[in-house]
């Protein structure tokens, strides 16, 4: 399947746009006013996903920025991974392994098979991409998997305090461990308003359950003040001291690395 190259910026751009039923919001692509060959996906009007098509190896939202640089650091540069992304949005992180790490194995799960077709439509993947596409519940695909079965693991899906109760239980956390092979990570996205209490709860549970955490996340939300992205990284190995210097050095900046007392600090501070 090949890449449509973008349109030049003399050019006009027709918006890719679908009506998704089980959202019942349209969805768009259009282009990155100020990033050339860029493309947003929206829907509903809220944009959900960045896509550099001519350099898939940089990601623009910082959320997702801090996972790319935890994925660098899992093996050596290059060595092929095999990864699963519970949220597939415009497989802007899809795109980034396999253009960092070509020959990984990666498998992609989303609810919405309207999206998931409107978005390989307008933004086909770069040939030789080894990428299952998989619709439905990220819960009933995590519980199918073999132990050990990815050496990272992504869940996108948390939408703040609201997430679906079957996604964010105990349980749940507990197969996603389950599914991570011995030096591998898991990755979870949490979006939160302050105080982040739900963030907060997230990193608490993924401690009980791991060998070690860590934070990441931008330094001016460890205070609780700021709505913004919490990264919680688990492991089922010790969290080596080398990625947090590796990490705070990669940014975006400012960036926070919380282990240890500090991550205790962060998973105990009293609601307001």
């Amino acid at each position: 399947m090949s890449v449509s190259p973008p349109p030049r910026a003399d050019e006009d751009f027709e918006v890719p746009t679908r009506w998704l039923p089980g959202t019942g919001a349209y969805a768009e692509i259009d282009e990155d006013a100020f990033i050339d060959g860029a493309l947003i996906l929206s829907i509903g009007g809220a944009q959900q996903s960045h896509v550099d098509v001519l350099h898939p190896e940089r990601v623009f939202y910082e959320y997702l920025q801090r996972i790319a640089h935890v994925i660098d650091l899992v093996a050596p540069a290059g060595a092929p991974l095999r990864v699963l992304h519970l949220g597939a949005g415009a497989l802007t992180l899809v795109r980034y392994v396999e253009a960092t790490r070509p020959g990984s194995r990666q498998s992609a799960v989303d609810v919405d098979a309207e999206l998931v077709d409107f978005v390989l439509d307008a933004l086909p993947l770069a040939p030789g991409t080894m990428c299952e596409l998989i619709v439905g519940d990220a819960a009933d695909v995590v519980l199918e998997q073999p132990d050990a079965a990815f050496d990272v693991v992504v869940l996108d899906i948390f939408a703040g305090a609201d997430a679906p109760a079957h996604l964010t239980s105990s349980d749940f956390a507990a197969h996603l461990l389950r599914i991570c092979s011995g030096n591998g990570v898991l990755l979870v996205n949490v979006g939160d308003d302050p105080p982040l209490e739900f963030a907060r709860a997230q990193s608490r549970q993924l401690s009980s359950l791991a060998t070690s955490t860590a934070v990441l996340t931008e330094a001016g939300m460890v205070d609780g003040g700021l709505a913004g992205n919490i990264i919680i990284a688990a492991r089922h190995t010790s969290w080596p001291d080398t990625w947090t210097t590796a990490l705070l050095a990669a940014g975006p900046h400012p960036a926070a690395v919380l282990v240890d007392e500090e991550l205790a600090a962060f998973e105990t501070a009293p609601a307001p």
